[in-house]
């Protein structure tokens, strides 16, 4: 049983935090919000009067944050100065990856392990612990954190050093907001032809069309059960964590100087759905959106 310090419990920390705590670690957490703790006590965590005090016994530290400048103040400010040494950092936020590479240049100076480990999978994923984690760090430091993330998820995948799990995830995701818009103009397309969203999908998912966002996430009712769009667009990924992850990818994009034109476009697009009062609904449904609605 290790001694864990979780930061972050959010729609997808808390249900981490649970999983830790279901697999018999002393987890000790902090969140900024008190409903949010309080879920987390009720599933087995002990609580935490702020980040600093939660870390100051931890072995291993887990953080899931909003972005790269709560990643780099939480850091900075609450885990290097009060943690133990020889503690094992995981940061599971997605963030840019220069953010990623300078904690972990400052955990190292400090003479701290530290990986960054995002996470694909989304609540859904996060509940049932069967995230997709893309790691990057050390061969010894990854080795160290696989039997906690294992914890939490099903698909352990190290990327390589420090930053490379969040350029991962990255890529991950502006293929996967492309690749919605894709299918969701297919099946707009489709129902203006006179298609049936049954039939269109019986042909694609079995044809060269056939994707992620088809088969486990089909922007329509009724061909995948478990999407979405079967519980008007309820979120298990949000339009407004897609934006950021496309947002993210732009300023990789622009720093690396690689051409994505069409994550550009679908960052476009989901600026339009996201501002048009849609942050909180399930990607998904920006079919609503290309359909005019």
């Amino acid at each position: 049983m290790a001694k864990i310090a979780f930061i972050g419990l959010g729609n997808m920390g808390g249900p981490m935090a649970a999983n830790l705590c279901k697999a018999q670690h002393h987890v000790t957490a902090f969140d900024l919000s008190d409903s949010a703790l309080a879920a987390a006590v009720e599933k087995g965590a002990h609580k935490a009067a702020s980040a600093a005090e939660a870390v100051k016994d931890a072995e291993i530290v887990v953080t899931m944050l909003p972005a790269g400048k709560h990643v780099r103040e939480v850091y900075e400010k609450d885990v290097l100065p009060n943690v133990a040494k020889g503690a094992l950092l995981i940061d599971c936020s997605t963030i840019d990856v220069d953010s990623a590479r300078h904690v972990a240049g400052l955990a190292q100076k400090a003479g701290l392990e530290m990986i960054d480990a995002p996470v694909s999978g989304g609540v859904g994923g996060a509940t049932a612990g069967t995230l997709t984690f893309m790691v990057g760090g050390s061969d010894a430091d990854f080795a160290k954190a696989r039997p906690i993330l294992e914890k939490m998820g099903r698909n352990i995948v190290h990327a390589g050093g420090s930053g490379n799990g969040q350029a991962a995830k990255i890529c991950n995701n502006m293929i996967l907001g492309i690749s919605m818009i894709a299918v969701s103009e297919g099946f707009m397309l489709g129902k203006r032809l006179g298609l049936d969203a049954q039939k269109l999908f019986d042909v694609v998912s079995t044809a060269s069309g056939s994707c992620w966002s088809l088969i486990n996430y089909c922007p329509v009712p009724g061909p995948v059960p478990a999407s979405p769009a079967n519980r008007d667009y309820q979120a298990g990924f949000t339009a407004a964590m897609m934006l950021k992850d496309l947002l993210l990818a732009q300023q990789a994009s622009a720093g690396a100087g690689a051409a994505t034109p069409l994550g550009a476009e679908a960052a476009q697009l989901f600026s339009l759905y996201v501002n048009a009062g849609n942050s909180a609904k399930d990607f998904s449904g920006i079919i609503k959106m290309l359909d005019g609605k």
